[in-house]
């Protein structure tokens, strides 16, 4: 027994030696694997936004980086808009007197972002007159993209508001007593009979009154939700048009702490010896007298609207290679559903019909190829830009004279309206009404609503040619000469000049014939 036990033993040997040796094959790559773990995160498959990227143009980047610096730019290229003859026309011969009696409260609950519910404002301003409905201060909703709570009388100034309307349409701070029960948390758990949950996009008048009007004299107050873009630019009244425009240029102000920093900022870039001293909060005075002897320069503002969302939305390519479409897919999946348009077509068919917005890399290469040179002041309105100062830095390069909020104002200065995209939102606006030029980097609403307003004032603005651009830049062989002829020609009649408002486009951003008339 102990002799077969012995021969077992040994004829096993050989046996276990090959075994243990496959085993130790089988895990050697599970062992090589956690030894490498902790470096497993640099992976080049792990996409980060804030990764430096290679520029995508850089044969044009260093060819826009050796121009030739000016004293003065070209004689029309900041020169302010001619007379066009046209002039801001809102009063209403026959506007119909405000009537004494009510047909009851009406409520509008308005999404999007500043600039949506801004319009959103002025047509809830224009229903209540159609209805002869006391209006009740908007409610602004919750942005899930910009996650800002801001109300409009965090963001507007409500008593100029209300002064200027007062023999237009009623308005109200607030609900009544007996009304209090009509709530944004009363219609979002039950069917209620005041609802207005189906209202058209684009809705006539006539629609208005055979829908909305019935629940005012059944209920006392109606309630419109979802209310962006409810009411027609078309076949209404003038006087309705005339109001619509007297809401968005003359009744909505920012609140004094918007404009007064808004002032301070445009001071700031109008005068930039200044940006060497302490900025304080006395600053926002508007108190000027330091540099009564200083000649004030002209700046403009780039609306760069390239964060994450438009990035994501567009489904162009942005130069990160597939982990960043991976994670632009990923992020687009979660916010719309995966449910693009665009996301059918190539990056090349996007671009050639000019549906994706220009990075800071080519908005930079569009304005130095206008003329600007990099003595420019250049004030860079955006929230956050999608891959921060890795993409931002190429912009930065061109016009070294870049400035935004956070380097012409203190922290102290800034605390009012930090981490409120409403709000923050505002002060861009507010600077890009006030500048000598205005350029957006996308179509966009904060593109279309100052479009609109600087045409109304008779400022300069510059709309990319989109299209144009997409097929430039798609352009590997083109030479600097070549990109400049084709920009300036394919913006000479892009710079402000007035554009009539045709059948279907947004009063908003076409003010002319409705709100304008010829002097």
């Amino acid at each position: 027994m102990m002799r077969f036990q012995h021969q077992n033993y040994y004829y096993y040997q050989p046996l276990r030696r090959e075994a243990i040796a496959g085993l130790f094959m089988l895990l050697f790559p599970v062992c090589l694997l956690c030894v490498f773990a902790p470096f497993s995160h640099a992976s080049p498959s792990k996409f980060s936004e804030s990764n430096a990227l290679k520029p995508r143009h850089l044969p044009l980047l260093k060819s826009a980086l050796q121009r030739e610096s000016s004293n003065g730019e070209p004689s029309d290229l900041r020169a302010p808009l001619a007379d066009q003859g046209w002039r801001p026309c809102l009063a209403s011969v026959n506007a119909p007197s405000l009537p004494q009696k009510s047909e009851g409260y009406l409520q509008v609950f308005l999404d999007g972002g500043l600039n949506q519910q801004r319009m959103g404002i002025c047509d809830a301003v224009a229903v209540a007159k159609i209805l002869n409905a006391t209006l009740v201060i908007p409610h602004l909703e919750v942005n899930p993209v910009w996650q800002d709570s801001s109300s409009f009388m965090d963001i507007f100034d409500v008593d100029h508001f209300i002064n200027v309307l007062k023999d237009d349409v009623t308005i109200v701070k607030e609900l009544p007593d007996e009304f209090s029960w009509s709530t944004r948390e009363y219609y979002a758990i039950a069917i209620r009979a005041t609802r207005i949950k189906r209202a058209p996009v684009h809705a006539s008048a006539n629609w208005y009154l055979e829908n909305v009007s019935p629940v005012l004299k059944s209920y006392g107050i109606a309630a419109i939700s979802p209310f962006s873009h409810r009411l027609s630019f078309d076949n209404l009244p003038s006087e309705i048009q005339k109001l619509r425009c007297k809401v968005n240029f003359k009744a909505l102000v920012f609140v004094p702490h918007i404009r007064a920093l808004g002032d301070a900022l445009v001071h700031r870039l109008r005068y930039p010896l200044a940006e060497s001293q302490a900025h304080t909060i006395d600053d926002l005075s508007g108190n000027t007298d330091r540099n009564d002897k200083q000649r004030p320069q002209k700046f403009v503002v780039v609306h760069l609207r390239f964060d994450k969302d438009m990035a994501a939305h567009s489904a162009c390519d942005f130069g990160g290679g597939k982990a960043e479409k991976l994670a632009l897919a990923k992020y687009r999946q979660t916010l719309w559903g995966g449910r693009v348009l665009n996301s059918q077509f190539t990056d090349e068919e996007l671009r050639s019909q000019g549906r994706c917005p220009l990075t800071p890399e080519e908005i930079g290469l569009l304005l130095a190829a206008l003329g600007f040179d990099n003595s420019t002041r250049l004030y860079l309105a955006s929230h956050k830009v999608y891959g921060g100062e890795a993409r931002i830095s190429t912009l930065r390069e061109l016009f070294p004279m870049m400035e935004s909020k956070k380097s012409l104002a203190s922290s102290e200065e800034r605390v009012r309206i930090k981490g409120k995209a409403s709000l923050l939102a505002a002060v861009d606006y507010y600077v890009g009404l006030h500048s000598d030029i205005f350029v957006s980097a996308s179509p966009g609403n904060m593109h279309n609503a100052l479009m609109g307003h600087r045409t109304f004032e008779n400022m300069k603005t510059i709309r990319p040619n989109m299209a144009l651009l997409g097929q430039l830049f798609l352009n590997k062989n083109i030479t600097w000469l070549e990109f400049r002829q084709a920009v300036v020609e394919g913006h000479q009649n892009r710079q402000g000049q007035l554009r009539l408002r045709k059948l279907k486009q947004s009063i908003y951003t076409y003010p002319a014939p409705d709100c304008m008339c010829q002097a």
